[in-house]
């Protein structure tokens, strides 16, 4: 028997991962709404996404949608738009997600897609632990103001080992999830505010004895 929390932050919130690996008919489909979603991006990114790179992680279920993350890389070397003058041509990285409503019986309808590009990538920063993007799909709302962000996060552990990820708020583990096929998926709440000083989601990656291989944040340290 437990008291009541004075932090009483969502715990495991999404369903696990249902879809397994993504392959045939179904992978086209949602590479079709991803590519879709990025031919908007390819002036600014200097180079349009080349569906041959596609990536796709463990999917997760919120909020009635199942949600798949992907991240691709462009077509060929470019200097994006709004790059300083004399930045290199790099291989621009498009990421994002693909939702569908996944019913008991039938097919899945009503797919949307999400996406944006990067010219940071892990190739470039050497020391990364892990490779990390992440989205907000929804908000939480508790009494008196307080609340926080429904924030999906995929990733790519960079550091040997790596069996599991956790999302933790202030050392709270809020989801976890296996790491499957070099990746994983999380859905947590972000920017918890109203509970004293504003919190934030932490990840960690941990090997199979349960030591810890990386801890990452959302956020740039610096700022």
């Amino acid at each position: 028997m437990s008291p009541p929390t004075a932090r009483p932050f969502p715990r495991f919130v999404a369903d696990a991962a249902q879809e397994g690996t993504i392959t045939g008919r179904f992978a086209e489909r949602l590479a079709a709404e991803f590519t879709a979603a990025c031919e908007p991006l390819a002036a600014d990114a200097g180079s349009p996404l080349s569906p041959e790179t596609i990536r796709w992680f463990p999917d997760r279920a919120w909020g009635g949608r199942v949600y798949v993350p992907v991240t691709a890389r462009a077509e060929e070397p470019s200097v994006p738009a709004d790059a300083p003058v004399g930045t290199e041509p790099v291989l621009v990285e498009y990421f994002g997600w693909v939702s569908f409503v996944r019913p008991a019986e039938g097919e899945s309808s009503d797919f949307r897609a999400k996406a944006d590009f990067t010219d940071v990538t892990a190739e470039d920063n050497p020391d990364w632990q892990v490779d990390l993007s992440d989205d907000v799909i929804g908000a939480w709302a508790s009494e008196a103001g307080r609340g926080g962000d429904v924030t999906l996060v995929w990733g790519l552990p960079l550091a040997r080992g790596a069996v599991a990820a956790t999302a933790e708020l202030d050392g709270e583990v809020v989801d976890q999830t296996p790491v499957s096929d070099g990746r994983f998926t999380l859905v947590a709440v972000d920017a918890v505010h109203g509970f004293g000083d504003d919190v934030y989601l932490a990840v960690k990656l941990w090997d199979r004895r349960l030591g810890l291989v990386a801890t990452e944040s959302l956020y740039d340290e610096d700022a």
